[in-house]
């Protein structure tokens, strides 16, 4: 008999960066069961940008495409929905257009509703949870303090789901914390990373990218969404020009949840390097021509419940981290530096530059202790301890309320 989920997600298949979602639901496939992930129906209102206007072209397209298999066991579906979610009508037209798409593919897939494993906080608008046997809410944001999202709506919507699961799981001790007041069976999973992937950066083998070659050393370099709401730019700036010596590379999408971001000023700094966004194939080389690995991350209400998923990915390519005085990495102060102010900030780059800091060794045992695979296998285990998963389910009356 399969075990099958549906995964409902808040990132599609293909963004260059891949997060937890796109990661468990290899993990789950690889041990057999058939996971049904069901890409993002864009929480966030868009814009009038050209990047929003893109996507939604795009979505459009994908929307007319029947789910694909992109590994055993393993199909992706782009849903056909209208991001207005504050509006009452709008809300209902998605549900009615998921359940029903969810209804046809699955009957299609020959995919049982058995699991619903979901990162989307307003799933008790989108879809009707009893009409799953088991519900998992994975937790990994603050989803509606970011930029443009319909805060009441999800804070509603999300209390109805975190209340009706029968697991939740977190990835940061604030989420654990706001979670475990309305679920007891609330677990702190925090994130981890594809060692196998990243440490391919300690491989004399591999090449630096041609588009670093010009770049002078020492180069302090950041992987991830460059946007005004994660990314302290003042620090940046301040970073890049007085230490015109340093080159500071940032790898990735500019705007990523939010395209009111703003680089035109970073853009005048001479050593200050925007590559873009790179394949998730790739980025080892560039981790590897790294000399020290940052996480400017601006402190604010996002960022508190944010564990950088970049942490663990750059400990296992090796390379020593500076961050800011992020409240998830507290835990993890022995293998890198926390920052309490942009001078501080400095000062911790220009140590790991002489050096100093957790060696090689201790950031490598860090992150292979780590990684999708054990984390996935401790999910599983107490899921099927507490009779949650493998079809048999806990607790049902709590989602038929």
């Amino acid at each position: 008999m399969h075990n099958d989920v549906v995964m409902l997600s808040t990132a599609d298949w293909d963004n260059p960066f891949w997060t937890n979602k796109q990661h468990v639901a290899v993990e789950l496939a690889r041990r057999g069961y058939r996971i049904f992930y069901v890409e993002s129906v864009g929480l966030r209102r868009p814009s009038a940008s050209a990047q929003d206007i893109r996507r939604i072209a795009k979505r459009i397209f994908k929307a007319l495409q029947p789910p694909r298999q992109v590994r055993p066991h393993l199909w992706v579906w782009s849903p056909a929905v209208i991001p207005l979610h504050r509006n009452t009508i709008a809300r209902w037209i998605n549900r009615a257009l998921l359940s029903l798409g969810l209804k046809f593919w699955l009957g299609m897939l020959g995919i049982r509703r058995k699991v619903l494993w979901t990162y989307n906080p307003m799933t008790s608008q989108l879809l009707s949870l009893a009409s799953f046997e088991t519900i998992i809410y994975h937790c990994v944001d603050d989803v509606k303090v970011q930029p443009g999202m319909p805060r009441e709506e999800i804070e509603r919507s999300e209390s109805e789901l975190v209340s009706r699961a029968n697991f939740c799981f977190v990835t940061s001790e604030y989420l654990l914390e706001s979670c475990r007041k309305l679920n007891a069976q609330t677990y702190y999973f925090p994130n981890v990373a594809d060692f196998t992937h990243f440490s391919k950066a300690l491989d004399p083998s591999i090449a630096l990218p041609a588009d670093l070659a010009e770049v002078s050393r020492p180069i302090i370099g950041f992987v991830g969404a460059i946007s005004a709401y994660k990314l302290d730019f003042e620090l940046l700036k301040k970073l890049a020009q007085g230490n015109p010596e340093w080159s500071v590379v940032l790898i990735g999408k500019v705007g990523e949840g939010d395209p009111q971001t703003d680089i035109g000023e970073l853009r005048l700094i001479s050593n200050l390097h925007f590559v873009g966004p790179r394949r998730y194939e790739d980025l080892p080389a560039y981790l590897k021509a790294f000399s020290v690995a940052i996480l400017p991350n601006v402190l604010n209400e996002y960022t508190r419940s944010m564990f950088p998923m970049k942490f663990l990915e750059y400990l296992a390519a090796g390379k020593p981290v500076v961050a800011t005085n992020l409240p998830a990495l507290q835990a993890f102060r022995k293998f890198t530096w926390l920052a309490k102010d942009t001078d501080g900030f400095i000062a911790a780059i220009a140590a790991a530059l002489r050096g100093e800091g957790a060696s090689l060794e201790a950031r490598l045992e860090l992150a292979k202790g780590q990684t999708y695979e054990l984390r996935t296998e401790r999910m599983l285990q107490l899921l099927r301890g507490a009779g949650g998963f493998d079809g048999i389910s806990i607790d049902r009356e709590k989602i038929l309320q």
